[in-house]
């Protein structure tokens, strides 16, 4: 079994805001049983590590089951706030974009579960 990496867009869409310096992203699959690779997959330590010196603070996940989707919420993540810090971007708009690119793992039958184009294309 060859694992292959690919990246979040191709299987949920995202979006994310802020209050502060709290910067929260939802993640929603593209299918029930991406959304069930998706909470096997999409670690805290993960998400930690894709946003590496950036996030400061604790991250949290939160499963909404009825909708597919997780909730994460990122302390510490915007460089003091919109008001106080000297990044180019400083609110948690640009966060949902950023996750985009994080690599999942998926196995080559699990390569069948991605769709061609997302669900909102078709």
């Amino acid at each position: 079994m060859k694992a292959h990496s690919i990246p979040l867009k191709r299987i949920a869409i995202t979006r994310s805001g802020d209050k502060g310096d709290v910067s929260n992203i939802g993640i929603i699959a593209f299918s029930d049983a991406l959304y069930r690779l998706l909470l096997e997959r999409l670690t805290l330590e993960r998400v930690k590590q894709h946003f590496k010196g950036m996030v400061k603070g604790d991250v949290a996940f939160y499963p909404m089951d009825n909708i597919g989707a997780v909730q994460i919420v990122m302390r510490g993540a915007l460089g003091g706030g919109a008001t106080k810090t000297l990044r180019f971007d400083q609110t948690g708009k640009s966060m949902g974009v950023l996750i985009q690119s994080l690599e999942i793992p998926f196995s080559d039958e699990e390569l069948a579960l991605i769709p061609d184009r997302p669900p909102f294309e078709r």
